[in-house]
């Protein structure tokens, strides 16, 4: 067994090197430039939606209003009507991304720390590069990109983005695995 706090130094780099490339992958790399379509005639889209003054959060529409709503002939005829949607509303003005930044590298040290928990309870000090790879490179998948599937399967989220990020959660559990596996407790 390897205690998590001998782990600092590999949980450390990994979150930092998951950072840097996801800033790559998304700043540089143009495959996620298509993850989101436009909406026909946007700007009258956002002027019909202004007048709400929808505050910031996660809306679906039509929303029932409980299970009984969901079978009313009002709800059901809205449905056929459409459009349904889920949106979630940001807060207007430019863009900052300070505060996700932050909390994207903290999400990654919290990743790290769970392969690095897992793998220290499964294997002890001197274990090979390739087992602590194996076993640190599972579980961060699992946590970068196997809980982005629901979102396809129950939320309508696209495939196609899916599919991407899962393929970006590869790339970061192959750098977190590789990070552990070189930094791995002798």
């Amino acid at each position: 067994m390897v205690l998590i706090s001998s782990l600092w130094l590999p949980i450390l780099v990994s979150a930092v090197l998951v950072f840097l490339v996801s800033s790559i992958i998304h700043m540089l790399l143009p495959y996620h430039r298509s993850d989101y379509g436009h909406v026909p005639g946007e700007d009258a889209v956002m002027d019909a939606l202004r007048r709400f003054n929808i505050p910031p959060g996660d809306y679906l529409m039509p929303a029932p209003r409980g299970p009984e709503a969901m079978r009313s002939p009002e709800f059901i005829a809205k449905r056929e009507r459409g459009p349904i949607m889920m949106m979630t509303v940001f807060r207007p003005g430019p863009p900052t991304m300070g505060k996700q930044l932050v909390l994207w590298f903290l999400y990654s040290l919290l990743v790290s720390l769970f392969g690095g928990y897992v793998a220290g309870i499964s294997l002890g000090p001197g274990a090979a590069y390739l087992v602590v790879f194996r076993i640190v490179g599972t579980v961060t998948f699992a946590a970068y990109a196997l809980g982005l599937w629901q979102n396809s399967i129950w939320f309508g989220k696209g495939w196609s983005i899916t599919l991407k990020s899962t393929f970006d959660g590869l790339i970061y559990a192959l750098l977190t695995g590789g990070s552990f596996g070189w930094l791995w407790p002798r």
